[in-house]
């Protein structure tokens, strides 16, 4: 288990500064095509914090892979669902969704089908890698 922790908190620390660039990108688009003319500091401010500490959780969650202790299936639900929540609390947190039933249900389906499409094509990807190397060993 230090393993682990060791590892989150090298992944967090290496990625978390990418949170605040995409903020940067995302205000400077909302800027720049005039949705959005000031931003109140106190709002930069925390969106800059939680999009570091998001940044951090899900490079840092990409640690449970390393775990060899956890059949595949429990590391990629404790990944999703540590994923799932770090985005949820970042989007209320910030009034990036609406705290009401319907909004939460309808961002728990797009984030449900986008993580599952996600290691749909991870799936594909590395079976058909393997069925490669597969065809070279019997050679």
């Amino acid at each position: 288990m230090k393993k682990f922790w060791k590892e989150f908190l090298l992944r967090g620390l290496i990625c978390a500064a990418g949170g605040p660039v995409m903020l940067a990108i995302i205000f400077g688009i909302l800027g720049y095509t005039g949705t959005v003319e000031s931003i109140p500091a106190n709002e930069v401010c925390l969106g800059i914090l939680t999009i570091t500490l998001l940044a951090f959780i899900a490079a840092g969650m990409t640690a449970i892979y390393q775990m060899e202790q956890l059949p595949l299936p429990t590391m990629i639900l404790i990944h999703g669902g540590a994923l799932y929540i770090a985005y949820l609390l970042t989007y209320l947190i910030n009034g990036w969704l609406l705290n009401q039933v319907m909004p939460i249900l309808i961002f728990t389906g797009i984030f449900v089908v986008g993580y599952a499409l996600i290691w749909s094509i991870i799936y594909l990807i590395e079976r058909k890698k393997i069925q490669k190397l597969n065809k070279l060993l019997q050679k």
